[in-house]
């Protein structure tokens, strides 16, 4: 569903991504990881058009759409929806306000209409009962579940999460794992997701991607990582602070 080829891109000329290859499969959950600073958000950045490839193609359903203009991008990002990590609802809104919004802006809902698909969205990420409340009066856990809510509006084929359990306590954590496979699940939702945390990428995700060096330096199954001998790929899930990564710029 999703191509990048070649990708490269650099910022105040020093180069992070040098040829990035990944294909993701429609309806998987991708995991891309690495270390902090190694191109991870860039990447999916680049799928709606927040970041411009230096070099490289990127395809969506084999058309090319890195090269379009602003406005040609709107349709792109209402089929690719991004889960940013901060959330980004607003606070003088309820829950069920912001998750209404791009159903009046975009699709012109009526209120009434609006606000019963909304309810569904929030059904869905299991807040009805929080429907009523302002972001500030949630936890991040809640504020995460009610954006990503808001996200699937516009029925999205694949969604794009931006450390969607950072910061999070366990349990808050796993519901949002949870959610996620839920939506590849029962909806087919194709997610691509940007995480650090070892229990997310381990239990829900059915592919994963290794940034290293500014290219994926290994694409498998988690059991396929959790088997590898590559000492990279060791010192990462083991979290060793001595091992071949410490090599300064990398």
């Amino acid at each position: 569903m999703i191509e990048f080829r070649g990708i490269k891109k650099s910022f105040g000329g020093k180069p992070v991504l040098r040829g990035l290859d990944l294909s993701v499969e429609k309806g998987e959950v991708m995991f891309i990881i690495g270390t902090s600073g190694v191109g991870k958000s860039v990447t999916i950045k680049h799928l709606i058009g927040l970041i411009r490839p230096d070099a490289g193609e990127i395809l969506l359903d084999g058309v090319r759409v890195d090269h379009l203009e602003e406005r040609a991008l709107y349709p792109i990002r209402k089929r690719c929806g991004m889960v940013f990590q901060n959330s980004t609802l607003f606070d003088s809104m309820t829950i069920l306000e912001n998750v209404m919004l791009p159903l009046r802006k975009h699709k012109r809902l009526s209120p009434g209409d609006a606000k019963t698909e909304a309810m569904r969205r929030i059904e869905q990420v299991h807040m009805t009962e929080f429907a009523s409340r302002y972001p500030n009066e949630l936890g991040d856990g809640m504020r995460k579940r009610a954006a990503i809510a808001r996200t699937l509006t516009l029925d999205p084929e694949a969604v794009l999460f931006d450390e969607p359990t950072t910061g999070l306590d366990p349990v808050s954590a796993r519901r949002i794992d949870r959610l996620i496979r839920e939506l590849s699940d029962t909806l087919g939702v194709t997610s691509i997701v940007v995480s650090h945390d070892l229990v997310s990428i381990f239990s829900i995700a059915d592919r994963i991607a290794f940034l290293y060096r500014g290219v994926v330096n290994r694409l498998g199954t988690p059991r396929e990582f959790q088997e590898s001998n590559d000492p990279v790929i060791q010192q990462f899930i083991s979290g060793r602070s001595l091992g071949p990564m410490e090599t300064p710029g990398f």
